[in-house]
């Protein structure tokens, strides 16, 4: 059983930066993905990171913008999140692949099989 522990949301006005955290406990993974849903809105892709060789993909929406890391020692994966925007407001989770597939790098929850609890990021305007 894979766990999931995200940590470091909260409340910050347009234009402000925030790093999210997420711990996992295992490695039986290929890819760690950030993705993010606001109420009456369907769960979307934000970012996602291959352990394997370090290689980032991005939304649109928020390339540029924020930016994905992973700590192997502390087996820790990070989002940065700069200038950030009110429509970015959601409950961030961050979720495990055990496969790189297009499906997966293209954001489908589907390919993704462990999900944390979630974070609040609240951008006020």
């Amino acid at each position: 059983q894979v766990q999931l522990v995200e940590s470091g949301g909260g409340s910050v006005q347009a234009g402000g930066s925030l790093r999210l955290s997420c711990t996992h406990s295992r490695y039986y993974y290929s890819l760690l993905g950030w993705f993010r849903q606001a109420p009456g809105k369907e769960r979307e892709g934000v970012a996602a990171i291959y352990i394997g060789g370090g290689s980032t993909y991005y939304a649109p929406s928020v390339k540029g913008r924020f930016t994905i890391s992973h700590d192997n020692a502390k087996r820790t994966v990070y989002l940065e999140m700069n200038s950030l925007k009110p429509e970015d407001t959601a409950m961030y989770y961050c979720a495990t692949a055990p496969k790189l597939t297009s499906a997966a790098i293209g954001f489908n929850p589907e390919e993704f099989n462990y999900w944390g609890q979630g974070t609040q990021v609240t951008v006020s305007s």
